[in-house]
């Protein structure tokens, strides 16, 4: 793991809500810092409700975690285009972000309950 990374188990019961839904709740997320930027939270997929993410062509590479895969979130009501990002083979290190997917704080609310 780079220097500038730490991931730990993330204290207390997490939920993530988009376009009037709850996605997810977990006791099990992950809390990433890296360097000076905010902390994110990662959910395991298991906690997620999958039916709601559809998998969009957008990647981004981050030199430190590899290459994320991003999602948009489908309700009812709202299409959120590219609103939440997973490493499905992060780099050596970083490993224990594989299976987990984080939001952007625009488009999707997390939230320790």
């Amino acid at each position: 793991m780079t220097d500038h990374i730490h991931i730990r188990v993330a204290p207390g019961t997490w939920v993530v809500r988009a376009g009037g839904a709850v996605l997810g709740e977990t006791n099990a997320a992950l809390e990433l810092t890296e360097g000076d930027y905010p902390p994110v939270i990662y959910f395991p997929r298991d906690a997620l409700a999958m039916a709601f993410l559809d998998a969009s062509d957008t990647t981004s590479t981050c030199p430190h975690k590899g290459v994320a895969s991003h999602f948009s979130i489908q309700t009812k009501s709202v299409l959120i285009k590219d609103a939440a990002w997973s490493y499905e083979s992060p780099t050596a290190g970083i490993e224990r972000i594989k299976d987990y997917i984080a939001f952007y704080p625009q488009k999707a609310a997390v939230e320790m309950l």
